[in-house]
């Protein structure tokens, strides 16, 4: 009777180059659609600040000015008189964020800096970017 011998394969290594193609596929669909996303929601250029900080702000109320002088609470057009009766319905401890355009004029922020003090607002944060 002759022996039959089977010799099984030991597997000392494994193959990683499938799991490396699937993860180039993953990081190219993250870096294309992370591209599509919008910064807000009413376009402004914000101006430049030197020593800017990033705060956590956990809930917000937007004001935008615009570069053509227009207000907007939110994402509605409003005029001072308006502008200034949203906030004051606000509480005090609502945490305000003012995106002022840098070609719009500063009466319209000092304006909105003004309708604030006003209301005793001091929950105020002016975005600017790096």
């Amino acid at each position: 009777m002759a022996k039959c011998r089977k010799t099984q394969k030991r597997f000392d290594q494994i193959n990683v180059i499938p799991f490396i193609d699937i993860m180039l596929v993953l990081l190219v669909m993250v870096l294309t659609t992370a591209t599509f996303i919008k910064q807000g929601v009413i376009p402004v250029e914000l101006p430049e600040a030197k020593a800017a900080q990033k705060e956590d702000i956990k809930k917000e109320i937007s004001v935008y000015v615009n570069a053509k002088g227009e207000m907007f609470f939110e994402k509605e057009k409003v005029d001072l008189k308006t502008l200034e009766e949203k906030l004051s319905a606000l509480s005090k401890e609502q945490i305000v964020v003012l995106r002022s355009d840098k070609e719009s004029k500063f009466q319209d922020f000092v304006n909105v800096m003004d309708i604030l003090k006003r209301l005793n607002h001091e929950q105020l944060y002016i975005v600017t970017k790096e």
